[in-house]
């Protein structure tokens, strides 16, 4: 690019978008290996990280859940295959999603997927042929980074030992008796202005961990920018240079921002609903997936990767929408933005349809982080302890900053900040009426 012409932004704008997931699943990753995530400790590679309570204000990690305990594998196939040893889960919800270097999900283990007997399983890398043991499951990587997001149901501080004893029992392996040290993240070049880095970190992370096919014939677009490059291009560039790839990924920052708050997802009683948030992967679908037309996004490869951005900037590791639903609300029904100054009610004349169970959680603004609150209550569903139903069997969320005076809403109290704040409404194993679009939401009424 030599250059700002609208064009010319324009072309890196599409870089940013379509580099994004790669670069910041990546950051996470390295900081899940060297200094750990809110209460899951650093864990070196091929190994679990286990948090032992569900998470709060501390975990800084966008749009974390706060129903399950998580245990988290970072893996590096560099090593060779690995083998992965789940344990029978009795009748507790779990979840084991398998994430690429692109954030593609393409594999699943757990009770929807696979059951809740346990079993053995062998990860292996890009381009392994070998044989599959006896008795085992293979799960076929396509890059060799891969994150394993592990999510136990957990019903509160007293069901920790039930879920960390099954934690426990989660154990991966390498195959090999003389594995080599994990090759792990490459560092990008230094010398490079802060403005540009993210140039840099694309191209060195690209050529480490190759995309799927379609994805790279996309991506040929971006070569005049220099991200196939052996030799870094950024390294002391021009100060003109600079500014114009500057002024490129700003352009893409904003584009994805404003995607984020509007988006494609349909929208119900002010909830954006996110069913197929996560269908941009297309071409690495094993266990546990659903490899339909169904659920692969049919919008033009532009359109397709910004939104594949826009989902991992809301909710990095979010699982396919049969797997669990994420909606989303930045206003109440009647458009205007939700703030803790005001007063808020949702009203389930029933509870969803859910196969496993359903939750609401508070979020800060522009972070996407659980919020302090008193009574550290950071999401509410039907596992709540405590709340409150009326006669018919109606319950009434209140959600508000002040702490309400009235019984009924305090027992049944989401707290907010005092500023803006997102609601996620979580839906684990979606049922027919969630998943063929007939299911009504509540809507959000303000009440003062």
């Amino acid at each position: 690019m030599t250059d700002s012409t609208p064009t010319a932004i324009d072309l890196v704008g599409r870089a940013y978008l379509y580099y994004y997931p790669l670069v910041e699943n990546l950051a996470q990753v390295e900081r899940y290996v060297t200094t750990g995530v809110g209460s899951n400790p650093a864990a070196p590679f091929n190994s679990f990280s286990h948090a032992r309570k569900l998470a709060d204000e501390t975990d800084t990690f966008v749009t974390i859940n706060n129903d399950t305990v998580y245990s988290m594998g970072s893996l590096d196939l560099s090593v060779g295959p690995l083998r992965l040893e789940v344990p029978p889960t009795g009748d507790r919800y779990h979840v084991l999603q398998f994430v690429d270097a692109w954030t593609n999900n393409f594999a699943y283990i757990g009770t929807r997927a696979t059951g809740n007997d346990g079993g053995t399983y062998l990860i292996t890398p890009p381009g392994w042929t070998g044989d599959v043991p006896e008795g085992q499951t293979q799960i076929a990587a396509p890059t060799t980074i891969v994150s394993i997001v592990g999510r136990f149901a957990c019903d509160g501080p007293d069901d920790i030992g039930g879920v960390a004893a099954l934690q426990d029992q989660l154990v991966l392996t390498p195959v090999a008796a003389d594995a080599v040290a994990p090759t792990g993240i490459p560092t990008p070049a230094p010398g490079v202005d802060p403005a540009i880095a993210f140039l840099e970190q694309a191209r060195v992370l690209s050529q480490a961990f190759r995309a799927t096919p379609g994805d790279l014939a996309y991506a040929a677009q971006f070569a005049p920018l220099g991200v196939d490059e052996a030799a870094s291009p950024y390294v002391d560039a021009d100060p003109t240079l600079v500014a114009d790839l500057a002024a490129g990924l700003d352009a893409g920052k904003a584009q994805m921002e404003q995607t984020s708050h509007h988006g494609h997802a349909p929208v119900v009683n002010g909830w954006t609903v996110g069913l197929h948030m996560f269908d941009y992967n297309l071409e690495v679908l094993g266990l546990g997936t659903i490899d339909e037309p169904a659920w692969k996004m049919a919008y033009p490869d532009d359109t397709r990767y910004v939104l594949r951005a826009v989902a991992d900037r809301l909710g990095l590791w979010g699982n396919h929408g049969y797997e669990a639903v994420y909606c989303q609300a930045f206003t109440d029904i009647d458009g205007e933005p939700l703030v803790g100054a005001s007063s808020y009610t949702i009203d389930f004349d029933q509870d969803p349809p859910v196969g496993a169970f359903w939750s609401i959680t508070m979020y800060d603004i522009p972070d996407y982080y659980l919020v302090a609150n008193p009574i550290r209550r950071f999401s509410i569903g039907d596992r709540t302890a405590g709340i409150q139903r009326d006669g018919q069997g109606t319950l009434t969320l209140t959600i508000t900053h002040d702490e309400p005076t009235d019984p009924t809403a305090r027992a049944n109290w989401l707290p907010a900040p005092g500023g803006s704040f997102r609601l996620v409404f979580r839906l684990y194993i979606p049922g027919p009426p969630i998943l063929d679009g007939s299911y009504d939401f509540p809507p959000i009424r303000r009440s003062r």
